[in-house]
């Protein structure tokens, strides 16, 4: 009898398995979504689940992040007291909004999971739920393996990281139902991609944590990784600090070449609507950077902008904003995913603005 609200795009995995396939194979009713969550107001996700009495909810949380700009009043303005159930799948949830997206959607009632998986996977593998009855959840993280998944963790020679409190590159060691077996055209770009890099296991491309628990916590893709200095840290950690600020929803950092670091971090923000006063929070984000991880990741340039690039199943295109920081920007690649392509000359008149400015000041 559950009424299961996957907002995703039908064209994107999440919405294959978690639209099409997974509700109607166990005996739900499956809710199609289209458009976006802001048409016509920033209420639309919540007026759907008031309307067709959804009880799991399952987005993106670049999604809830976009949401979160808004405020509480449009999430409160609807009944979502049918609601049992949170979700998120994509990307890494950052801690303030999984918070906002459990108090505020989900009234503090509501069980929220983050949801780790790839189009390669075909569903879900790592997932605080299923699990014993009451166990816990730890915020912004993905936590349990599925049944049948085994996770490893490899070093950068290959070896298998044993214990616990450890972080490496993300492998699968047996073959499940939903494994990816090829590539359509082309079975050498499989086996180079996936199988290759750690012979004998499935590499996911993905970073991760292993805390003292266990329990996993996906960091990012492995190729997001920036050495600043020496220190090899993540984008999305420097990400996640900056997501903490109150007035700051939406980021994307990347890494550019640095004349004496090495390489320096870039960060892209977007600001909630009514805030004004920018130089203030540029300060109060380094701050936040300097105090969460260390002085050396505190960004070089923070660049304020409308909106960041998306593809339409809520992803951000950051090798869009990378060609873009270093110069490349004649040169972006396939940009026909994203949502909205004109956001590209968006940014780009924004970054232009911003050198003029760092010029004159210099």
């Amino acid at each position: 009898g559950d009424v299961f609200g996957c907002v995703a795009d039908i064209g994107w995995i999440t919405g294959h398995s978690y639209v099409v396939y997974g509700p109607l194979c166990n005996g739900g009713t499956s809710v199609l979504f289209e458009s976006t969550p802001l048409y016509p107001d920033p209420g639309r996700y919540w007026e759907t689940v008031q309307r067709l009495k959804i009880n799991q909810f399952y987005g993106a949380p670049t999604a809830v992040r976009l949401l979160l700009k808004y405020g509480d009043k449009w999430v409160k303005k609807y009944d979502r007291s049918s609601l049992k159930m949170l979700g998120s799948v994509g990307e890494p949830i950052n801690h303030e909004a999984w918070h906002w997206f459990y108090n505020v959607v989900g009234d503090s009632r509501c069980t929220l999971v983050d949801t780790w998986w790839q189009t390669e996977t075909g569903g879900i593998c790592i997932s605080p739920r299923p699990s014993e009855e009451g166990a816990e959840i730890i915020p912004a993280m993905a936590m349990r393996p599925f049944f049948g998944i085994i996770p490893v963790l490899m070093d950068e020679n290959g070896r298998v990281l044993e214990g616990n409190d450890v972080s490496g590159a993300l492998c699968l060691a047996e073959p499940w139902p939903g494994m990816a077996r090829t590539i359509y055209g082309n079975h050498q770009g499989f086996i180079d991609t996936y199988l290759k890099t750690y012979p004998g296991y499935y590499f996911t491309g993905d970073g991760a944590y292993r805390s003292s628990e266990g329990y996993y916590q996906i960091t990012g893709r492995m190729d997001d990784v920036i050495n600043i200095s020496g220190h090899r840290l993540g984008t999305a950690e420097i990400e996640d600090a900056l997501d903490e600020h109150p007035d700051v929803p939406e980021t994307a950092v990347i890494g550019y070449p640095h004349e004496i670091k090495g390489e320096g971090a870039f960060a892209f923000i977007v600001l909630k609507e009514d805030v004004a006063h920018t130089k203030d929070v540029k300060e109060e984000l380094r701050s936040i950077v300097a105090s969460k991880i260390a002085k050396y990741a505190v960004p070089d340039h923070i660049l304020v902008v409308k909106r960041l690039p998306k593809t339409r199943s809520g992803k951000i295109m950051r090798r869009v904003l990378k060609k873009i920081v270093t110069n490349q920007s004649s040169n972006l690649g396939d940009i026909t995913t994203l949502d909205d392509p004109s956001v590209v000359t968006e940014i780009l008149d924004a970054y232009q603005k911003y050198k003029m400015e760092q010029s004159a000041s210099s």
